[in-house]
């Protein structure tokens, strides 16, 4: 497996990486074993808090050197990239002032005698996590387990290893000790040997369907505990009474942010009858005036694909849909610039035999549903092997409440698109995986609640 830094945008290869040796990956686990026996045991909280304040400072101190890294490994705008390395700040600040909570023993108080329960680090984690956040994808699995006290092995995707490695970079920087994040350049086959590896406990992964199949499998062998995000074909659902004005405002952030290569954005706009021809317009006028070109320019509002790769893929499923009877109503047409850029692209007419009907198209399309009753919008939700992430956009906002209920997915967000926050949970259900990361839920993923119990005599 080759790593390499490959800039979408000047298709020009910067960075190359040798594979880790089987000798590295034991000495890695080593290492990562002899802190977990260090910390087993609750000790050091106070100076890991230290060191994440410390990575939070360092990430902000350096916003736009890390960022550009990032653009430079994946394409994305540079203002965007910003945001992530942020995001990944705040994610230092809100674990730093709940792991003391979250890390409290739990009493429990019964007529047959009293116990409490010990929330406890259990061993090397494994994190195999992918290239569309590179940073925060990251750091949303390694800062709470690293203040839990779970040391990381990391195996990111191939085509960003520059920015794994600076990440894992700063974290040795801020004080963190040999062992605690260790970025591998390995192969599935090494992912596998380390999975199966006694000293590590756990394995965490954001990635395709397919990824997750392997990587799970690997676990389920090995009786390893697992979390899986596996990406989606999120609904937007309108309902009748929305504003079209406010709703035209968030269509850009809900489908064409990082160039629509987001698990969580909205890839099935399912609008009512009465709104449908309009939201069509408007959508139409947004991906129309768009500004494709360099990443780095803070003018441009459409980054490349993250790769050539990725850009073929996407162009044989519209092609595939479209061969299936969907209608193109924008875009579909060739990017006369060098980089890795997809037309912004609007389908609809796709029928649920349509093999693209269950697809995750993942890029900048948006596939469009017309509805008549609200009760078809939850049907065709729902009608989906996916169940990560999910809208309601209305004037009503009970209504929305009551809507959102009714569709089989981790989250649901109200007139708003998608979000990441480290308050929030992070998670889907069917093929979308399973488990949560970020907020209490992301914490406790790989903790040992250790009952302790003193029966009354």
């Amino acid at each position: 497996m080759a790593y390499q830094t490959i800039n979408p945008y000047t298709n020009q290869v910067e960075h190359e990486y040798q594979q880790t040796t089987d000798e590295e990956i034991e000495q890695t686990l080593t290492a990562a074993h002899a802190l977990y026996l260090k910390w087993r045991n609750g000790g050091e909280l106070a100076e890991r808090k230290q060191i994440i304040t410390r990575l939070g400072e360092l990430l902000r101190e350096r916003k736009h050197e890390l960022a550009t890294i990032m653009t430079h490994d994946m394409g994305k705008l540079i203002g965007e990239s910003e945001g992530e390395v942020e995001l990944c700040a705040s994610f230092c600040d809100y674990y730093v002032e709940h792991a003391d909570q979250y890390l409290a023993p739990t009493p429990i108080y019964t007529e047959s005698g009293n116990g409490y329960v010990l929330h406890q680090a259990t061993g090397i984690l494994m994190a195999v996590e992918p290239w569309n956040f590179p940073f925060y994808q990251i750091a949303r699995v390694f800062i709470p387990n690293f203040l839990a006290g779970n040391p990381m092995v990391l195996k990111d995707a191939s085509n960003c290893p520059t920015s794994a490695q600076a990440f894992a970079d700063l974290v040795k920087e801020a004080g963190a000790p040999e062992g605690s994040l260790t970025n591998l350049f390995v192969s599935y086959d090494q992912v596998g040997a380390i999975i199966a590896d006694k000293r590590v406990q756990g394995v965490c992964l954001t990635g395709s369907e397919r990824g997750g199949q392997a990587v799970a499998t690997e676990a389920a062998k090995n009786l390893k505990k697992s979390t899986m995000e596996l990406g989606g074909n999120d609904a937007f659902i309108v309902l009748p009474d929305a504003d079209i004005d406010e709703l035209a405002s968030i269509i850009y952030s809900a489908r064409l942010y990082n160039a629509g290569q987001v698990c969580t954005s909205s890839k099935r706009f399912i609008i009512p009858d009465n709104l449908y021809d309009e939201f069509l317009e408007r959508a139409k006028e947004i991906f129309s005036s768009v500004k494709m070109g360099d990443p780095m320019d803070p003018s441009t509002t459409l980054a490349p694909m993250n790769s050539e790769k990725a850009k073929r893929k996407l162009q044989k499923q519209v092609d595939l849909a479209i061969a299936n009877g969907a209608k193109v109503v924008y875009g579909n047409q060739p990017v006369d610039l060098e980089g890795q850029f997809f037309m912004p692209t609007i389908l609809t007419n796709i029928t649920k035999d349509n093999p693209i009907f269950d697809q995750e198209m993942f890029g900048p399309v948006m596939s469009v549903y017309k509805y008549h009753d609200v009760q078809e919008a939850i049907d065709i939700a729902n009608d989906s092997s996916y169940g990560l992430g999910n809208t309601v956009f209305a004037k009503n906002v009970s209504e929305a409440r009551k809507v959102a209920a009714q569709i089989d997915t981790g989250m649901s967000w109200i007139n708003s698109g998608w979000a990441s926050l480290p308050e929030l949970p992070f998670g889907g259900v069917k093929h979308s995986g399973y488990g949560r990361e970020l907020a209490e839920q992301g914490f406790r993923s790989f903790i040992n609640d250790h009952l302790v119990y003193e029966p009354e005599n």
